[in-house]
C-alpha cells in the first residue's frame, strides 16, 4: 500500500493526500492506495501546485511509512527539527 505525501504551499508543513484528494495533516487520515490508484493519485494532486508541493509516494504498512524511506518519512511527520537539537540556543 501506499500514499502520497508532499508539503503545503503556503507553510512547507508536511501534508498528505486525504479522502477525495483532500490535504490532511496527519499521517492516520492519509488515503491508502494499491499501486493503481496511488499513481492516479499522485498525477492528480501534482496538477495542485498552489497546494501540493512535490508530491511523492511512500510506501506504508499498517499506516507506518516502510521500506527504505521510512526513517525519513516518520522525521517528516513528526514536524520540523531546526532548534531541537539545540538545548538552550546558542549563546
Amino acid at each position: 500500500m501506499k500514499i502520497v505525501t508532499a508539503n503545503r504551499l503556503s507553510d512547507g508543513r508536511v501534508i498528505y493526500a486525504g479522502v477525495d484528494n483532500q490535504p490532511v495533516e496527519r499521517l492516520d487520515q492519509a488515503s491508502t492506495l494499491d499501486d493503481a490508484a496511488a499513481e492516479i493519485v499522485l498525477a492528480e494532486v501534482a496538477a495542485r501546485p498552489d497546494v501540493f508541493v512535490n508530491p511523492y509516494l511512500v510506501e506504508v504498512q499498517d499506516r507506518a511509512p516502510s521500506g527504505r524511506d521510512r526513517l525519513k518519512e516518520r522525521i517528516r511527520a513528526a514536524g520540523p527539527t531546526v532548534g531541537h537539537s539545540v538545548a538552550g540556543g546558542v549563546g
